[in-house]
């Protein structure tokens, strides 16, 4: 693996060897243990896989070792909300509730008036998470309102899977079926699921916390669009290029991921100097860069954290994922060195959120 990475940045010249050292430097100046990172602009597209995937051994990250993508998940499960919503199978504008009862939301009239596009532009009103997820009690904790839905923009876990099992209802199908049939596999993703492949188990990266000390690793038994998605920088990638090129969807579907649907005015939160520059589409998130406009995400699960950012004018696509809890403190200078000198603007808006 080392070899073929040698040869792919002989291939793609000095400026490729000076990235490489650039982002050797950054892992170990903000004590991260590896990443994975792949940058694509046109049709070249450039990956990087260095540092460890523990720490204290020498396990090699490699483009195939596989990570946790966090949030990162919530855009697949968009993307397949989206092209659901082409064919008919769900409205985006129809009440959740229409389509079946959650157990878990405990009554309010105003719990109608949440549908699939005020989840995917976190304006259902719901809390990020009504507990901890991967706590035992958290599948059957009660679930309740925390601002009036559509009025104003607040992060929620929570809607993202209650979509999920909305989409699982009127397709009879788990979420994981659902993204290997609508993103994984025509996407040529090979290393991505939203649960625990024993043929990971080799080339699984360890997450760390914030003293680069290992965590346990998580093996996710049930999908969880929010949260739950192992894959690695190569095919999230590509994904990325899907986007891109709105492949998959109707033009005019396609067109909600780049539309801002809202302006992301966090719920009570102060005013912060990156607010004017963020919006939120169906989906994903949009900023106002000094490269142009920008459609980014971010994933956080702790001692894993990842970002995207894509650059339609320039047709340039970046993912970033590292094995630690310090991950975030790459990102600004990541776009810098890969997209050019500029304010990017999502890093700073995520410091406050």
């Amino acid at each position: 693996m080392k070899l073929l990475l040698a040869l792919l940045l002989l291939l793609t010249g000095p400026a490729a060897w000076a990235q490489q050292a650039e982002l050797t430097a950054l892992l170990k100046r903000e004590n991260v243990p590896g990443l994975q990172l792949s940058y694509t602009k046109g049709r070249t597209t450039q990956t990087y896989a260095l540092g460890l995937r523990r720490a204290g051994t020498n396990e090699a990250m490699a483009a195939t070792s596989i990570l946790q993508a966090a949030s990162l998940g919530k855009v697949v499960l968009a993307y397949v909300a989206l092209r659901l919503h082409d064919r008919g199978v769900l409205d985006l504008d129809k009440s959740l509730l229409a389509y079946a009862p959650y157990p878990r939301l405990q009554p309010d009239a105003r719990n109608a008036r949440i549908t699939a596009r005020r989840v995917l532009t976190h304006t259902t009103g719901l809390p990020n998470w009504a507990e901890y997820p991967l706590a035992p009690t958290w599948p059957t904790s009660a679930l309740r309102l925390k601002y009036a839905p559509d009025s104003c923009w607040n992060y929620s876990g929570e809607g993202y899977v209650w979509l999920q099992k909305t989409l699982e209802h009127l397709t009879g199908k788990s979420f994981e079926v659902l993204a290997q049939e609508e993103v994984f596999r025509p996407l040529g993703m090979q290393n991505s699921s939203f649960v625990w492949q024993s043929r990971f188990a080799a080339r699984a990266a360890t997450g760390h916390d914030d003293k680069s000390q290992p965590t346990a690793i998580a093996n996710y038994a049930a999908p969880y669009g929010a949260y739950s998605l192992l894959t690695t920088a190569p095919d999230y990638g590509r994904f990325l290029q899907a986007l891109l090129a709105g492949r998959g969807l109707a033009p005019a579907t396609a067109r909600l991921l780049t539309t801002p649907a809202n302006a992301a005015d966090r719920c009570g939160r102060p005013a912060n100097a990156a607010d004017p520059a963020i919006a939120w589409a169906c989906g994903l998130g949009l900023a106002a860069t000094s490269q142009g406009p920008a459609l980014w995400h971010w994933g956080d699960n702790g001692d894993f954290k990842g970002f995207f950012m894509i650059l339609p004018d320039k047709k340039e696509s970046l993912v970033l994922l590292t094995n630690s809890a310090n991950g975030d403190k790459l990102t600004d200078a990541v776009l810098r060195l890969f997209f050019g000198p500029g304010q990017y603007w999502a890093p700073a808006w995520l410091a406050a959120e």
